[in-house]
């Protein structure tokens, strides 16, 4: 099954837990993002302007949910 990516360009800052936060609203989900990018894995805080691939979650994970937490 093929993963489709978001491009991301990273401003001065950008942690993983914080793109994790923002693209998926998770921070324990940062770990999907540093697979997609090994080439970084040892960066810990990125400067601006590196290109980062980010894994698209599919929505039917939120189906399994209750009414009350999608």
């Amino acid at each position: 099954m093929a993963t489709n990516y978001l491009n991301y360009t990273t401003m001065a800052g950008d942690t993983w837990d914080i793109l994790a936060l923002d693209f998926y609203d998770d921070e324990s989900k940062a770990s999907l993002i540093i697979q997609a990018n090994p080439q970084h894995s040892h960066v810990l805080v990125f400067p601006a302007g590196v290109q980062l691939k980010v894994p698209v979650i599919e929505e039917s994970a939120l189906e399994t949910l209750p009414p009350w937490k999608r």
